[in-house]
């Protein structure tokens, strides 16, 4: 194994530190990837005690933690905020559901977020920004190229803020490329990085599973930004080889219906290609942790963790350092 498998919390937000801790433990994992959950890491509570504390917690189950994520706070930072955000916000950010006071308290929380990585001892915060330009994603009526740019502007504006607080503490934001995000494919992605400068705290967290149903060469994503990688999820999903009765764009049904064209599955049980996925991480030199981000609604969730780990410890290699042919050199 070449790498550190780590598991993600959020799927296990129900659980006290100490249960997932204990169950990370048991199943073979070598950290956590926390999220910033009331149970994990409640960022009201921050303060250097805290931080310790839950390293100590971790420290009791020998495990490691590289990496905290906050997908919701982040995604309300840029988002066209309505009342579905209030169901994944603390009632801190919400508030009184003033869409703009919720940006501006969203972005407040993120800074703190930085800095609770750093007393954390963690240089990658993992997330989402949000998009104001998502609804414009099908082009009709027609969207304007001047209409793209001012998302990818306002987006830009919104998270230097936070990526210029994130640098000053050693801190690096990883948006996880994802739909619903201002960058959800390679050309979307490429466009973000030069509306934000190509800031030096900014850049992507890797996750095939939400590229692969879209036709997105997710192989080619890591090429294309080798020196942006800097967190990897390992999570797999499924898409049908013929047409369903709901598409790509999900027919507005729940995961997990028999009619959709694609679904998330435990590692292994997809269609991502993740021997391909090794190799170009090993050829673009990524060190960093493999974290599993476990979706699967057809399965137990901790038959599925157990079963994810052994998939990623299988699927993992050090590069080689040695030519195989080099014997045979004069």
């Amino acid at each position: 194994m070449a790498r550190k498998v780590t598991l993600y919390t959020a799927q296990w937000g129900d659980m006290p530190l100490e249960t997932i801790c204990a169950k990370a433990k048991e199943f073979g994992y070598d950290g956590l990837e926390l999220a910033c959950t009331e149970n994990h890491l409640d960022i009201e509570k921050l303060s250097q005690e805290y931080c310790d504390q839950i390293k100590a917690t971790l420290a009791k189950y020998d495990l490691e933690l590289y990496t905290i994520s906050n997908h919701p706070v982040g995604q309300c930072v840029c988002d066209r905020i309505d009342n579905r955000h209030k169901g994944v916000l603390p009632a801190r950010i919400w508030g009184d559901g003033d869409p703009e006071g919720v940006r501006q308290r969203a972005a407040e929380e993120m800074i703190k977020i930085g800095e609770a990585a750093r007393m954390l001892g963690v240089n990658t915060v993992v997330g989402f920004t949000g998009s104001p330009i998502w609804h414009l994603l099908y082009s009709f009526p027609p969207v304007s190229a001047e209409e793209i740019k001012a998302g990818f502007d306002e987006v830009a504006t919104r998270f230097k803020p936070i990526v210029n607080s994130y640098h000053k503490n050693g801190v690096r934001f990883a948006l996880e490329v994802h739909p619903t995000e201002i960058a959800f494919d390679i050309s979307s992605a490429q466009m973000l990085l030069e509306a934000i400068d190509y800031h030096p705290a900014f850049g992507f967290n890797y996750d095939p599973s939400h590229m692969g149903y879209q036709g997105v060469d997710y192989v080619a994503f890591i090429e294309t930004f080798a020196d942006r990688i800097f967190h990897v999820h390992m999570k797999d999903v499924w898409w049908s080889d013929v047409p369903t009765r709901a598409g790509v764009f999900g027919g507005h049904l729940p995961f997990g219906h028999r009619d959709r064209f694609w679904d998330f599955r435990s590692m292994g049980r997809g269609k991502i290609n993740f021997e391909e996925i090794i190799r170009t991480l090993n050829r673009i030199d990524y060190q960093g942790p493999l974290s599993v981000e476990w979706e699967d609604n057809g399965m137990d969730r901790e038959h599925g963790a157990a079963e994810s780990l052994r998939f990623v410890k299988n699927i993992d290699f050090r590069p080689s350092n040695v030519a195989f042919d080099a014997a045979f050199s004069g």
